[in-house]
């Protein structure tokens, strides 16, 4: 791998997602850049990965399984009072040296899966609105499930800034975000039935399994409590209720034709991948719409996802032969907001 392609990766990091979000991560970030011992080993990570997510939660990883190195003292998801980022790269480095070879091992078997459960706060709105258009239950479909944690959306409770709560009363699992812009969802509908919830992914993270469960932990950036503690609670409610979730490992875009088979008439067949789209090959992109597009000759579906051609979100709806594209929201990539797009796309007849 052309080490000058992964110096560019961190630099984009560290700019485009770090900044006024991770101090630490933006800082190692950005005295990796001109690093070759550490560009080197980055280079080790599997093809199509988001190389410093990747490092970074295999170096965490480590720390949260218990090893014992000064480095352990600037992560706040470890220390109460962190020590200051700007003091920590000889730390880290020698953390990397020291430990290469396990941090090899990890970055050519594992896979970026954070599946952020904040991100239903937009899925929650738009599984509704989708429901609202097909009349039908959903039988929702992930590629990238990781977890399953976006496919029990319904199990979760919502607020939005507006004084109400949304959502399943009583969950123990409650999401906040805030909607910005002047068009707003219609947050108070009824929730929409779900017929049918299947996770498609290369590789299926089984939180009943402390292993897979320290690992998406570790792709939580340190100072980011709040995720830690939605994932603490999104962890239970799988545990709970795993059952529901039919989890097939292998490749989704591969496995979608067959699947669709076996979804009863009376549903409606919804696809959905959340930063997911950036790990795909081009080829692998274009498989996939030509798929979806030889399930519509026989069925309506609703495709909703992002990292196509760009960050936002986007739904495309197949409803008796007729297709629209709307784009839906721009959302934040941990979920904390976003921006309501699709009325606004109604009243301007864009189709």
């Amino acid at each position: 791998m052309d080490l000058k392609f992964v110096s560019n990766r961190f630099m984009a990091f560290a700019e485009k997602e770090c900044k006024g979000s991770s101090a630490l991560y933006e800082h190692l970030s950005r005295k990796i850049v001109g690093d070759p011992e550490l560009l080197e080993l980055s280079s080790h990570a599997k093809k199509g990965q988001p190389l410093p997510n990747l490092l970074f939660g295999a170096v965490h990883y480590l720390l949260l399984q218990g090893a014992d190195h000064p480095l352990r003292g600037f992560y706040a998801s470890i220390e109460q009072t962190p020590q200051p980022a700007e003091a920590s790269f000889p730390y880290f480095k020698d953390f990397c040296l020291e430990n290469r070879m396990q941090i090899i091992e990890l970055l050519e078997t594992r896979l970026v899966q954070t599946n952020e459960v904040r991100r239903c706060a937009y899925l929650f709105p738009l599984f509704n609105h989708i429901h609202e258009q097909a009349a039908r239950p959903l039988a929702l479909i992930e590629i990238g499930t990781s977890a399953g944690f976006q496919l029990l959306w319904d199990h979760y409770s919502y607020t939005y800034g507006d004084g109400f709560v949304y959502g399943r009363d009583g969950a123990e699992v409650k999401i906040d975000a805030a909607v910005k812009g002047d068009a707003q969802p219609v947050l108070n509908k009824p929730i929409a039935p779900v017929s049918a919830r299947y996770g498609l992914d290369l590789h299926i993270n089984d939180v009943t399994k402390d292993e897979d469960s320290l690992w998406m932990k570790a792709l939580i950036w340190p100072e980011h409590h709040d995720r830690r503690e939605l994932f603490e609670g999104a962890v239970l409610c799988t545990k709970a209720n795993r059952e529901k979730i039919n989890f097939i490992e292998g490749d989704g875009v591969e496995l979608l034709p067959r699947l669709v088979e076996k979804i009863p008439e009376d549903s409606t067949i919804v696809i959905f991948h959340t930063h997911v789209a950036n790990q795909m090959p081009p080829e692998t992109k274009l498989q996939l719409l030509k798929n979806i597009e030889q399930i519509t000759k026989s069925r309506d579906v609703f495709h909703l996802y992002n990292n196509m051609d760009d960050a936002n979100l986007h739904l495309d709806s197949f409803i008796g032969g007729q297709k629209r594209h709307q784009l839906a929201a721009i959302t934040d990539g941990h979920g904390s907001w976003f921006e309501w797009k699709l009325e606004s796309a109604a009243k301007a007849g864009k189709s």
